[in-house]
């Protein structure tokens, strides 16, 4: 084998016997996703891809973990928010029932004042009792601004109002001079006040679902108070027989207030429209307070008569009563959707905390489930890149013996396409050689020592051969063939590589020592020739790579023409020499060949300036007698590390 093939060889085997495993991962190319990662089968790399595979279903269940975790804490803010809302609704609920109150005991109040004392429709002190009952049940007092007597604002506290209240109540009981303005300013600042503070806590609550009937109820509220406010001058028309210009202004501002305000509560929650008309329906005294408003709309002079004033007192507060039970329904209403939205929230709350709960239970376990898997992989993994390993060390075995019997390129090709096409080469060298005399040795020798007489010095041929540029094409008995050339080819290199490997195993040769005879030395008889010929694989089974053509025709006829330990080469050769230089020839002379008839011949002798020291020089140590001699190959499969 050539030391061109022998590279070759080493080229062909990486690149052929190249196989997937968890090592070839692990150094895979920066092209490759896993390029950085360690070999996963084994060490470190086992333990990285562990944590890889560990941490891959942990990200999912992370997220799942913190998506859970953000829905509970909206579910549990929005619990906040409705309990707020509830919180918001109770006082809305007290401050609706203290400016309830507060109407009912102005509208008491006015009447006492108009009928100057009189205690015809109710006990005032029964109204005040109710009054108070409705402030000490408030858990949270509004800030009530009231004018003071110099005309400044007062911000009153629960019992500072509470005392001004009984104040205002004893002037009021003790008769003294008191003046419808008076009851109205009073009464009506601190319903104002009340309402003023519902109308900033339902701006507070304007995100959550329930503002619509919190508005509805705040305008309800306002509606009942305008017309309390409007009732006041309605009774002072009938109890005195005519407005002043500004009290009829006031009065028909305040009804008017207290329509629009009634009808947008109606619009803001639809099904309390029904309650309404049930409302007019089943009232006795709905059409006679319409007439009222009439009559006092008008504003026609006409006797006082404090019996008409108090039919009117009566029809209206009536009226007010049934506004008031709309108001309870829309309390109950409001009270139900919050409820309604509480049990929502708190189902919600534990489905959430329930769906937490499982995910963190799970998520262990599906941990556990990867880790065994990974690791069961791993070890399958494991396992399988030794398998390949092993298999890998086959391959290589199996295609290096390849190689030696068929060329490196020319055996790939094979593999790859299952043929290869014939080849013309225009210039190769080829040699033969044979031994001399080996008919004789052979008849004095058993079989057993022939065989082991030409595996010994074909070993070291082949050995030798290897350090040149040249392919050993077949033995056949004890004719040895070589050529250079071919399948790669290497310019006009041929002839002298040929030429040097000829000179080397000639020296080599007369070394060496006949195993069974250790007194006869061997004698090899060489002929070589320069020129054409096709190459190509011959068989399918046990397929061979042959060389055909006149050319090697001619290099055999050399060898078989030629003599004992000399190389006898042709002119072509001889020429080709002389054109490469270094290398001295000898002329023989005309020979006649078979097939060929005469043809002028030559001895190579020498390269130039070793005439005298071939043998010492160019004689290999290990052609001296080592019955373990081997070929290179066979080291190299003898050798681990190699592999």
């Amino acid at each position: 084998m050539s030391k061109q093939n022998s590279n070759n060889v080493s080229q062909g085997d990486d690149a052929s016997l190249r196989s997937l495993s968890s090592e070839d991962v692990s150094q895979a190319p920066r092209g490759y996703c896993c390029a950085k990662s360690a070999n996963p089968a084994d060490g470190k790399g086992r333990k990285l891809h562990l944590l890889q595979m560990l941490v891959l279903p942990f990200i999912p269940i992370m997220a799942l973990i913190v998506q859970t975790a953000v829905i509970l804490n909206n579910i549990m803010v929005y619990r906040q928010e409705v309990m707020d809302i509830e919180n918001q609704v109770t006082i809305a609920e007290e401050l609706g029932k203290v400016v309830t109150r507060m109407q009912l005991e102005r509208s008491e109040v006015a009447f006492h004042v108009y009928t100057n004392g009189s205690n015809l429709r109710s006990n005032l002190s029964r109204r005040f009792d109710l009054t108070n009952s409705a402030l000490q049940n408030m858990s949270s007092w509004p800030q009530v601004s009231l004018p003071s007597d110099d005309g400044q604002v007062t911000h009153l506290d629960k019992d500072t109002f509470q005392k001004k209240l009984d104040e205002f109540r004893k002037k009021v009981l003790s008769r003294e001079e008191s003046t419808m303005t008076e009851v109205l300013l009073w009464y009506t600042s601190v319903n104002a006040a009340m309402l003023e503070h519902l109308t900033n806590q339902i701006k507070e609550a304007d995100n959550s679902g329930v503002w619509r009937y919190l508005l509805a109820f705040k305008n309800l509220l306002k509606s009942i108070e305008s017309t309390g406010i409007a009732s006041v001058y309605g009774v002072n028309y009938f109890g005195r027989g005519e407005l002043k210009s500004a009290n009829h202004t006031s009065y028909i501002r305040h009804d008017a207030i207290a329509k629009d305000l009634l009808n947008s509560s109606l619009n803001f929650v639809p099904q309390m429209k029904d309650e309404y008309k049930k409302l007019t329906y089943s009232m006795v005294d709905y059409g006679k307070v319409k007439f009222n408003n009439d009559i006092i709309t008008r504003n026609e002079k006409r006797k006082p008569n404090i019996t008409e004033a108090l039919d009117y007192f009566d029809s209206i507060a009536t009226y007010t009563d049934e506004l008031r039970k709309l108001q309870r329904y829309l309390r109950h209403t409001i009270r139900d959707y919050v409820t309604d939205a509480l049990y929502e929230v708190t189902n919600k709350e534990a489905v959430g905390v329930a769906i937490l709960v499982v995910v963190l239970a799970v998520s262990p376990i599906i941990i556990w489930l990867v880790h065994n898997a990974v690791a069961t992989i791993q070890l399958y993994a494991a396992n399988l890149a030794k398998k390949a390993k092993e298999l890998k060390r086959e391959k290589k075995k199996s295609d290096l013996l390849l190689f030696q019997m068929l060329p490196p390129s020319v055996a790939t090709q094979l593999k790859q396409t299952r043929q290869v096409p014939a080849e013309y080469y225009a210039s190769v060298t080829i040699y033969f050689s044979d031994i001399v005399g080996f008919t004789e040795i052979a008849a004095v020798s058993t079989p057993l020592e022939v065989v082991t007489f030409l595996n010994k010095i074909y070993r070291l041929f082949d050995a030798r051969i290897e350090c040149y540029d040249v392919y050993k094409v077949e033995t056949i008995g004890d004719s040895y063939m070589v050529a250079s050339g071919l399948p790669v080819t290497n310019g006009n290199k041929h002839v002298c590589e040929i030429a040097s490997m000829a000179l080397d195993l000639l020296s080599g040769s007369k070394q060496f020592k006949i195993p069974h005879r250790k007194t006869e030395r061997l004698q090899i008889r060489s002929g070589a020739h320069t020129g054409p010929v096709v190459a190509g694989i011959v068989g399918s089974k046990m397929p061979r790579y042959c060389l055909f053509g006149d050319t090697v025709n001619t290099a055999s006829r050399m060898e078989s023409t030629g003599e004992a330990s000399k190389i006898h080469i042709s002119l072509d050769m001889k020429k080709a020499l002389d054109v490469i230089g270094g290398y001295r020839t000898e002329h023989r002379g005309l020979v006649d060949v078979k097939g060929k008839g005469l043809m002028d011949t030559y001895w190579l002798t020498c390269k130039e300036g070793a005439a005298n020291k071939s043998v010492e020089m160019e004689t290999p140590a290990y052609f001296h007698e080592d019955e373990d001699a081997e070929p290179v190959f066979m080291r190299r499969l003898r050798d681990e590390s190699y592999f």
